[in-house]
């Protein structure tokens, strides 16, 4: 590279690269493919510094199976020791591993949480910026004994909060759920009208805070067939979740429904609206991921962190075939720092300019100490 061309890539550099934790995932899954495919760009080091926690043995493994030699990092006992703008692995165990790719084992399990525990712990303490979860293994982690449904779930946990809002994100289309990892049949007695007003509130606020809209508009699903039919399909729709949007109204928030599902991703009244908020897992995940499979971000909000994943799994069918694609890992690290960036606006933005020191004398005619 010539000397004209250094400097012209430094006027592109973040002088502040924001840290992404990287946590690896199922190591008999696709995460540490992905994850080495979406930090191969060099581009992706002007904006920040990766640091992935697992072990360099998992990384040397897979290079020599996918043959991906020219991916290189820098080997850390601690986050401490990362290198800005170089790919930095934290060696979180020392282990030699049995690999059983493909396959939802306690071991590839125990890593798994070892990993996201390492990073959590580290994201707590203002070690990282923001944090980026590679696939897991419900079934595996459940082995290993985590106790959660999921990442969502668990990161609740750890900040305190009751739950979480999952947002599916792929540019402008962000759909958020009111219901989670829960089955079909629990759905309908799980909703109330307090449960969806408050994920209307939380989703309401981080459209505001994490993705910088000044007045969103939400669309809120229905549950039933096209959406109830006036309580012929049944009558969710008018005891449960049309007082839950009024409620959210009479707030001045900008939330419009019930929607039938079924046509809206198929219509033009997707682009007219800011978030989506469906009822429970399927109802807006399958039209999300046939509109976004290959790039869409699984994002958590309602968090006083910010963590991001693939909106894929594991994949266990394809592991060590070289087919995974990165898409998606590299959405949700752009998507975690675009987050920390807006937060880090809307607080700026929402702080009180003429904050009153406690010592200033009473004005006259004033209230203010």
């Amino acid at each position: 590279m010539t000397d004209i061309n250094k400097e012209k890539e430094k006027e592109y550099l973040n002088p502040n690269p924001v840290r992404v934790g990287i946590s690896i995932g199922d190591v008999n899954g696709i995460g540490p493919e992905v994850i080495m495919k979406a930090l191969k760009d060099p581009r992706i080091l002007m904006d920040c510094t990766p640091i992935i926690y697992g072990s360099t043995k998992v990384f040397s493994h897979y290079k020599k199976l996918l043959e991906e030699n020219d991916f290189a990092y820098q080997s850390c006992k601690e986050v401490e020791e990362a290198i800005m703008r170089k790919i930095n692995v934290v060696n979180v165990w020392h282990d030699e591993i049995t690999y059983d790719l493909g396959q939802a084992t306690e071991t590839g399990g125990k890593f798994a949480f070892m990993s996201l525990e390492k990073a959590t712990q580290d994201l707590a303490a203002g070690k990282i910026d923001v944090l980026v979860t590679a696939p897991i293994s419900k079934e595996a982690m459940a082995k290993s004994g985590f106790k959660f449904p999921g990442h969502t779930e668990y990161l609740a946990d750890l900040a305190g909060e009751e739950e979480a809002l999952m947002v599916m994100v792929a540019g402008s289309l962000r759909v958020a759920l009111v219901t989670t990892h829960i089955p079909l049949k629990d759905v309908s007695t799980t909703l109330t009208r307090e449960k969806i007003y408050n994920k209307i509130k939380m989703f309401e606020n981080s459209l505001r805070r994490d993705f910088g809209i000044v007045r969103p508009k939400i669309a809120v699903f229905g549950l039933n067939p096209h959406a109830g039919e006036n309580g012929k399909m049944g009558t969710e729709e008018q005891e449960i979740i049309v007082p839950a949007i009024n409620m959210a109204k009479n707030e001045d928030l900008l939330a419009f429904g019930p929607f039938p599902a079924d046509g809206f991703f198929g219509s033009d009244a997707k682009n007219q609206f800011d978030g989506v908020l469906a009822m429970y897992h399927d109802q807006g995940l399958a039209a999300f991921k046939a509109l976004a499979f290959d790039d869409g971000v699984n994002y958590t909000a309602g968090l006083p962190v910010v963590r991001t994943s693939p909106d894929h799994g594991t994949a266990f069918d394809i592991v060590g075939k070289n087919k995974a694609s990165e898409m998606s890992m590299r959405s949700a690290i752009y998507v975690a720092m675009d987050v920390f960036k807006d937060r880090k606006r809307f607080k700026e933005i929402t702080a009180n300019p003429l904050a009153f020191s406690p010592r200033e004398k009473k004005r006259p005619g004033s209230d203010i100490e």
